[in-house]
């Protein structure tokens, strides 16, 4: 089952059980992947096209969660933390630091220009690896301190 029909029987079920929270997230999401849809002109989204958008939507919620909490609006900071649950619940698990250095030593060690003055080259041989199962911010963090930055 792909995930726009994991949405659209996530949001039967949130309708049957009254689960609010669950249906406005699934609204939210369906609504950014129905304007992604529009914004391709073949009107057809890819899987990897559904996973941007997800991915999009979680740090929106991310970010927003921490703008509420330096403006002391703790109960709209858990209301976004709680809708960011919501919306990882659909993307592929994230994988941990540890793992991201692994696979970064691994794709350095293939690389010859390995040094800072490279680090756009070596960051556009690292990311594709991580598409969709890591934080870019996570990634680019992990491979300046590989290379010494």
């Amino acid at each position: 089952m792909n995930i726009p029909e994991k949405l659209n029987e996530d949001m039967k079920i949130a309708m049957k059980e009254k689960n609010q929270l669950t249906l406005s997230v699934i609204r939210m999401v369906k609504a950014a992947l129905k304007y992604a849809e529009i914004e391709k002109k073949d009107h057809k989204l890819e899987d990897a096209d559904v996973l941007q958008v997800l991915q999009r939507e979680a740090k929106k919620r991310k970010e927003a969660s921490e703008e509420f909490k330096k403006g002391a609006r703790e109960e709209l900071a858990q209301k976004e933390l709680d809708e960011l649950k919501i919306i990882e619940g659909y993307l592929p698990r994230q994988m941990s630091k540890e793992e991201i250095e692994a696979e970064v030593k691994k794709i350095l060690s293939e690389i010859p220009e390995t040094d800072r003055v490279n680090m756009g080259k070596v960051m556009g041989k690292v990311m594709p690896a991580f598409k969709g199962r890591a934080d870019g911010g996570l990634v680019n963090a992990v491979v300046k301190s590989l290379l010494g930055q």
